[in-house]
């Protein structure tokens, strides 16, 4: 998987496409919506109206170029009648020349590619102009190693979560990512 700043890729096996889409899924639904301060939600809302409508522009975008939506969409959350949220949204059998694998969305949009090999991973993830973070789930230590060195991100995360681990100061990225 790739995060660039607010492009959130995950690459899987083709074979395990729609496994990764269905757990996907179920972790998106998991996000309750709402205010932050209440003490169950999990996601908050975007900075502004401008920003909410641009992530359900890229949403509805990426139904039109034919992604397969698993979950989310660009309709506001139900229940939430008041300020700036998007549901989060899991798209499925997304092709590199949609506008949501290549964009910055800066929304809770994941999208989900079958590769055919670690190869074509490496170049998906390196097929955007952003390179912040990245990770990789794996039990080959070999394939780990060979992704870190040639994956084009600023931070390699392997078998952990790209969030979290940035350092709280400008620390280079690669790419038009971070200070990069």
């Amino acid at each position: 998987g790739q995060t660039c700043s607010a492009l959130t890729r995950m690459f899987v096996p083709k074979d395990r496409h729609d496994e990764a889409a269905r757990l996907a899924k179920k972790a998106a639904e998991k996000f309750s919506v709402g205010d932050p301060f209440d003490g169950e939600a999990r996601l908050g809302p975007l900075v502004s109206a401008v920003q909410r409508d641009r992530v359900r522009r890229y949403i509805e975008r990426g139904v039109e170029e034919g992604a397969t939506l698993v979950t989310g969409g660009a309709e506001p959350p139900e229940g939430i009648d008041r300020g700036f949220f998007v549901r989060p949204t899991v798209f499925a059998d997304v092709r590199n020349d949609m506008a949501i694998a290549q964009e910055e969305i800066f929304g809770p949009v994941l999208t989900v590619f079958k590769a055919r090999d670690l190869d074509e991973a490496i170049e998906l993830a390196n097929s955007v102009e952003f390179g912040l973070s990245s990770s990789i789930y794996t039990r080959d230590v070999t394939q780990a190693f060979r992704y870190a060195d040639q994956v084009e991100a600023g931070i390699v995360h392997i078998n952990a979560s790209t969030l979290g681990g940035e350092v709280h100061l400008p620390f280079g990225g690669m790419k038009a990512s971070g200070t990069g």
